[in-house]
């Protein structure tokens, strides 16, 4: 009890401080005209008091100033007050607050000079001008003291550790300087920045906070070596991609520690300082623009319509429904089989988006009765199917659950929505459905084929073919089954693309992991190459493609120029600080079991037209026979259940691009192959 009621009456010490500053400008704001008036007199206070003989207004005017001294101290606290000299955080002192302190002495001395002169007696004219001057320069001084204090204490700290690191800043603009001013002003900062990079001819040899501004891009290593420089963090919110990856590419062969500031975009309030320093991620080294896409055409596609996304907590499941929710669908439903997943996407977009009509619903594309039963009452206007089981060695070893999911999910759910009068079905494909060497790959060329065979069917009338799947006989799916053609009007189209920047399996957050645990960084093989995209990238083009979508076509998305994977795993261990076979070893495990060295983006049977965006193009169907694959697909569920030792030769014989790489993969160097790294070389 005691002690509470010892907090109760207690001051705080940011109370003190105030009380103490306070006081300190009453008295500064009377002795400042005190010693103007002084110097005047040529600094004799016998004389300034007393007066002589050649000069009798001296106790007149030292008689004024004190009777003054009340009124002055009034006005000046008041002033003082409304320019908020009592609130101010004077640790982190900067313009704004100089400003206040100039504009609230200007004031001041005004007030002081019509007063005095009114009221008492007037002042000579070096009172006036030297007691203004003399004020300014002390009140300012007590506020930025503490600041200048904690800056030398700064340097002295980060000067005497040994484990201080030296840091060089790229980019000298507005930013850089906040985050040099951040650095200098972080008591407890083991950084000490050392160098300071900038582009700009006219500011290389002048100087900031004095330190100087020693070079552009290209005289970074020089100084690396010079200076041993130990971390390079880029402070150009502004940087132009192209740029940035010159500039990156630069520093990665320095084998400093790398930071960067993100887009200026992704900056709030222009909040900038050492911790909003990032790490450099690998999509900062594509070196390309942004991709662009017309979010008008999306958003007039979207709008008002129910949108079924299947696979919908996967990475690329769940970055197409925070898509689909920025452009006010009626409805959004997520399935998805993993119910961890569905619940973390879920959240977000309840949080971010609570006007949302948002339904998320558990269970597989696997089973008929679940899904038609989805269709049957939600009435799904577009669906984009990303439900799929994708990673390469797992599938080999259970090539039937591939098939189950992949082929079979894609066909049960595809059926569900033409009999249910679903407008657009969005098949998410992959580039490894082009001649794949593996039953993953293979299972989705199969899910290709399937939708453009329901497609086709649909427009040329011949729905007496579509039938119905399901695993175990069961009359009550047959009988829901039966469709009436008047209503089937769905539009059929899939998207293929290759490789996302950060997805679940992707080799960028395996290798973060094996960076992080000191290596060994492993890489299957030293020629392995892939094409990347951002997973939001990816997304937006999907979405735009569904818009340009007529029915059976099978978009492409252009990747980019494709990356060998080994050079990718030494970048991140560059810009991780490391240096490649040195600090973390890379270790080649060999091809995984259905593996090729390269991914292609098309068939030799087919070809490309174009869209409005240059980034998607349309690849020309191959011919098939749909009734003959739909009996091959009938056949290929009862051969999963019965037989799945024979799933991977039965496939074989269906998808006629199919050549299976066996237990090691496949070296195999092709044309196309030569022609990807041709595209690295001009990249």
């Amino acid at each position: 009890m005691r002690e509470n009621k010892k907090s109760k009456f207690s001051i705080s010490r940011g109370t003190v401080a105030k009380i103490l500053l306070v006081m300190y400008d009453a008295f500064v704001v009377n002795i400042s005209y005190f010693f103007a008036l002084w110097f005047r007199y040529d600094c004799n206070f016998n004389e300034l008091i007393n007066g002589s003989s050649s000069v009798t207004d001296a106790p007149d005017h030292f008689n004024a100033w004190l009777m003054f001294i009340p009124i002055n101290t009034i006005f000046c606290l008041i002033v003082f007050k409304v320019f908020k000299l009592y609130h101010s955080v004077w640790t982190f002192a900067s313009y704004r607050e100089f400003f206040n302190v100039l504009y609230s002495s200007a004031i001041t001395a005004l007030i002081h000079t019509v007063a005095i002169t009114l009221i008492f007696k007037r002042m000579p004219v070096t009172y006036y001008f030297s007691g203004a001057l003399i004020q300014f320069i002390l009140i300012l001084a007590v506020r930025f003291s503490y600041r200048f204090i904690l800056l030398e204490r700064s340097r002295r700290n980060v000067a005497n550790s040994k484990k201080a690191s030296r840091v060089m800043l790229v980019g000298a603009g507005a930013a850089g300087r906040m985050i040099l001013h951040d650095m200098n002003l972080a008591t407890e900062s083991k950084d000490k920045v050392v160098c300071l990079i900038d582009d700009n001819p006219h500011k290389i040899g002048k100087y900031i906070d004095g330190l100087a501004i020693s070079g552009n891009r290209y005289d970074i290593p020089a100084m690396v070596q010079k200076l041993n420089i130990d971390k390079i963090y880029i402070t150009i919110p502004t940087i132009k991609p192209v740029d940035k990856r010159e500039i990156l590419d630069i520093c990665k062969e320095t084998d400093c520690e790398l930071k960067i500031l993100p887009d200026i975009y992704e900056l709030q309030d222009s909040n900038v300082g050492k911790n909003t320093l990032v790490d450099v991620d690998i999509e900062d080294l594509l070196g390309r623009d942004p991709i662009v896409v017309d979010m008008d055409e999306i958003f007039t596609f979207l709008q008002d319509k129910t949108i079924l996304v299947t696979g919908g907590g996967g990475s690329i499941g769940s970055e197409l429904c925070r898509q689909i929710a920025d452009h006010n669908p009626r409805k959004l439903i997520i399935f998805d089989i993993y119910e961890n997943n569905a619940y973390d996407i879920e959240q977000e977009l309840r949080e971010n988006h609570p006007e949302l009509d948002l339904e998320v619903l558990i269970g597989s594309v696997r089973d008929s009765r679940k899904i038609f039963d989805l269709f049957a009452k939600y009435k799904p206007e577009v669906v984009y199917h990303a439900a799929a089981h994708k990673h390469v060695p797992l599938m080999e070893h259970s090539p039937q659950e591939a098939i189950k999911n992949n082929a079979l999910g894609t066909y049960k759910t595809a059926y569900a929505a033409a009999l249910n009068g679903c407008e657009r079905f969005v098949l998410i494909s992959t580039d490894k459905a082009v001649n794949p060497t593996n039953i993953m790959g293979a299972s989705k060329r199969l899910c290709e084929m399937i939708i453009q065979s329901f497609d086709k069917l649909i427009k040329e009338d011949k729905l007496d073919i579509m039938r119905p799947l399901y695993e175990h006989d069961d009359s009550l799916v047959e009988d829901r089954f039966i469709h009436s053609g008047s209503n089937v009007k769905t539009e059929f189209v899939a998207v293929r693309f290759g490789n996302v920047l950060g997805s679940n399996g992707s080799v960028v957050p395996v290798f973060k992991k094996q960076i992080a645990k000191g290596g060994p960084v492993k890489v299957t093989h030293p020629d392995i190459i892939r094409y990347f995209m951002t997973i939001p990238e990816a997304v937006s083009l999907v979405l735009q493609a569904g818009t340009y979508a007529a029915g059976g076509e099978i978009f492409v998305l252009d990747m980019g120029a494709p990356v060998k994977i080994d050079t990718l795993a030494r970048n991140l261990i560059r810009l991780s600080g490391f240096k490649p076979d040195v600090d973390i070893k890379i270790e080649y495990t060999g091809l995984r079991p259905g593996e090729k060295l390269f991914e292609e983006r098309l068939m030799e049977t087919e070809g490309l037209r174009t869209t409005p965006n240059k980034l998607i193009s349309i690849c020309n169907p191959t011919d098939f026979e749909a009734d003959k694959l739909f009996k091959n697909i009938e056949e290929l569920m009862h051969i999963c259940y019965e037989k799945p030792e024979t799933v991977k030769a039965y496939v074989e014989s269906i998808v006629p691009t199919y050549h299976p790489a066996g237990e090691h993969g496949t070296e195999e160097k092709p044309k196309a192959y030569e022609e990807q790294l041709a595209a690295m070389a001009t990249k």
